[in-house]
């Protein structure tokens, strides 16, 4: 399993309330329909920021590096290019991950 992790600060306010609905309504469902995809997660980062906005943590997941490698040559370009009008108002960073080991709590 891989994860490609996309780590965002948006600036707080309107904007960030018009980020949230395009993630939610827009870029998250068109991530998953790239079919390189299996699960999409978001997340509030936890912590007050010296720069200010909020932070959040996007993690796809993809069952192998040959799917990543696909959607980063196939489709990251025009998907990075739909959110530009946010571009003056978030900081971006992104990593790919490879899940060494996942386990789960004994019920």
């Amino acid at each position: 399993m891989y994860i490609y992790n996309v780590t965002i600060n948006v600036q707080e306010g309107v904007i960030q309330q018009e980020w949230l609905k395009w993630m939610r309504n827009e870029h998250l469902p068109a991530m998953l329909a790239t079919g390189k995809f299996v699960k999409a997660l978001m997340t509030k980062v936890m912590v007050e920021e010296p720069m200010g906005g909020i932070t959040y943590s996007v993690q796809y997941f993809t069952k192998n590096k040959a799917s990543l490698e696909r959607y980063l040559n196939e489709d990251a370009e025009s998907l990075r290019a739909q959110g530009s009008k946010f571009s003056p108002y978030i900081v971006v960073f992104r990593t790919e991950l490879q899940v060494v080991e996942e386990l789960e709590a004994v019920k």
